[in-house]
């Protein structure tokens, strides 16, 4: 296509195009115009699946009649396989359809799972009756069938979500052009306001939603939601004349294997001591390409031997010097990953513990009853309030000690929201305390029966929980997504998406293994389906102790984390700032 005179500033640097490949213009195309729709996407989305998230332990153990920690452990594997399945997302996504017709296909299949789970909800033969006495424990067990029927539509559901959740993100990072200084500034803000819209959505579905789920019931409950991811669509389809792509480059996971291969392979020779001497395209070819070109560093310098010239030009033994730092990249973000579990684990105490924690309090206001999982929406609430302060407050102060246009470094933010975890764990258990004396008090712990105090007695972990969001969540987004190579933007948003998932599996493991450890030889155990009688102060007690251990493990890995070359400095020049030396080096 040839480019308009006197229009060719207008055109995007970055490689994005339209959906015939034509390259695009910034002023007609991207930024805010073509995130309004995403966002407005996300609120929607998210709405949507908080509405079944949120209240799934409850629905598991009152109307299929689930123990707490089998019902806990349905939870965490699906909200962990939710948060797996973006992996192969992402992978379609950078080796094949590129992320617009992935997400397309996958929400169509999302869409499907939601529509026969409230199918499954609502006809009468396909869930089993209610119970009149669900804490004798004389309820009637639902069939395979309908057991069958539930579950499968939720993972249908799960895998909707694994090829929409890491590319509706990259589609809308995708919106902003590094190599222009008031784009790259604008994208800093977005995955804070991205983070902003996806618990908007979650506030409404744990207010409004939860509440029709058990006050009204589950038919409406689903069918809200179901409604609204459709409309959630649409609305994504009407922006698609304002939205910039980025092409497909090919499989990152193969690019990645043949650095490795080819490293092996020349293991014994020895690296040149000019860098130039590695193979690598002239400068021109990348620019011709609209392809990003890196420089070669010195750490994991094993995989230089990949671009070591041997005479051969067969891929899997010669590699450019770019292919062997963006596998390099993926490599040294691992350790950085490998922290984020803890926390994730913690994540996933919200939607099983924390609840059925408020199931045994009181929780009458008035003539209204709170919904447990509403608690969730305090989440959301402490989130959205903290995001503007971090936003508009935080980050122009540390800006001005830091000389830092993100205020603080990514790692040093994640690091604040590990700690932040810590506290909230530590705080949990003295609310359980708190909770289990009064049940002692009463006289209600083999009975079961309510703890004579106010629900509200939960709302600082609560609280605390969205507060620290703001700090890991959000900060763990823009880290892997900005520390991916350009070609492998998908594949690095999976990597935020994949700490979730496995938090939620670990904390099944934990649950199950805590559970089973504790209630040999004839102890009752840590966790019990009567809360009364368990321990969850303990259990909690365990939880600041591996928060803490995480923190230290975190220090040591940051602290040799080094930092991606920023494609150019245009953010500072936009800024008038100087950039500081700690994002470039190995400063936590």
């Amino acid at each position: 296509m040839a480019v308009e005179e006197g229009v060719a500033d207008d055109y995007t640097q970055d490689g994005t195009v339209d959906l015939k490949g034509n390259p695009v213009r910034r002023s007609k195309r991207g930024g805010w115009k073509a995130c309004s729709f995403i966002i407005v996407y996300e609120v929607l989305e998210r709405m949507a699946f908080y509405g079944i998230s949120s209240n799934l332990e409850i629905y598991l153990t009152t109307r299929l009649h689930q123990g707490i920690v089998n019902a806990s452990n349905h939870v965490t594997n699906w909200v962990g396989v939710v948060w797996m399945t973006p992996i192969l997302g992402a992978y379609v996504a950078d080796a094949y359809l590129g992320p617009f017709w992935t997400f397309i296909i996958s929400s169509a299949v999302y869409l499907l799972g939601m529509s026969l789970l409230t199918m499954v909800v609502s006809l009468p033969t396909l869930k089993p009756p209610l119970c009149a006495q669900p804490t004798a424990g004389h309820c009637d067990k639902p069939s395979t069938v309908q057991l069958d029927l539930y579950f499968g539509a939720l993972y249908i559901v799960a895998i909707g979500i694994g090829g929409t959740k890491p590319n509706i993100s990259t589609i809308g990072a995708g919106q902003f052009d590094d190599f222009q200084p008031k784009e790259k500034s604008q994208k800093i803000s977005f995955f804070n306001w991205w983070m902003f819209s996806i618990f908007f959505g979650g506030f409404f579905a744990n207010i409004i939603l939860v509440y029709i789920q058990d006050n009204i019931g589950w038919t409406l409950g689903y069918g809200l939601p179901t409604a609204g991811l459709a409309i959630a669509t649409a609305i994504f389809v009407a922006g698609i004349p304002f939205y910039r792509h980025k092409v497909p480059a090919g499989s990152p996971f193969t690019r990645m294997a043949k650095v490795i291969v080819a490293a092996i392979n020349n293991r014994k020779l020895p690296l040149p001591r000019d860098a130039k001497e590695l193979y690598e395209w002239d400068l021109d070819e990348y620019t011709k390409k609209k392809k990003f070109r890196m420089e070669p560093t010195p750490t994991l310098s094993f995989l230089n031997k990949a671009s070591i010239r041997t005479g051969s030009t067969h891929p899997w033994r010669l590699s450019r010097v770019t292919e062997v730092e963006e596998t390099k990249q993926m490599i040294r973000m691992i350790p950085i990953l490998f922290a984020t579990f803890i926390p994730s684990i913690m994540l996933a105490q919200v939607n099983t513990l924390f609840i059925k924690q408020g199931t045994t309090l009181y929780r009458k206001v008035g003539n209204f009853s709170i919904p447990p999982a509403s608690l969730i929406a305090f989440v959301n609430v402490s989130l959205l309030v903290s995001i503007v302060l971090y936003d508009r407050i935080f980050v122009k102060i540390m800006r001005k000690f830091t000389k830092n246009p993100r205020g603080i470094t990514l790692l040093q933010r994640m690091g604040t929201g590990i700690v932040i975890h810590a506290l909230i764990m530590f705080v949990s258990c003295l609310v359980e305390r708190r909770r289990l004396a009064a049940a002692r008090e009463h006289g209600v712990v083999e009975s079961g029966g309510q703890v004579p105090l106010s629900i509200f007695i939960l709302l600082p972990q609560f609280i605390l929980m969205g507060i620290a969001n703001v700090f890991m969540e959000v900060s763990k987004v823009e880290f892997f997504y900005n520390q991916a190579p350009e070609s492998m933007k998908s594949i690095g948003a999976s990597y935020s998406s994949t700490s979730i998932g496995i938090g939620n599996f670990l904390s099944s493991i934990l649950l199950k293994t805590v559970s089973n450890i504790t209630s040999r030889n004839g102890r009752k155990g840590w966790i019990l389906n009567n809360l009364n009688e368990s321990h969850l102060d303990y259990y909690y007690d365990l939880f600041t102790v591996l928060n803490c251990l995480n923190f230290i493990f975190f220090l040591v890995v940051s602290k040799y984390y080094v930092y991606k070359a920023e494609l150019s400095d245009s953010i500072t020049q936009e800024l008038k700032e100087e950039t500081p030396s700690n994002e470039s080096n190995n400063s936590y």
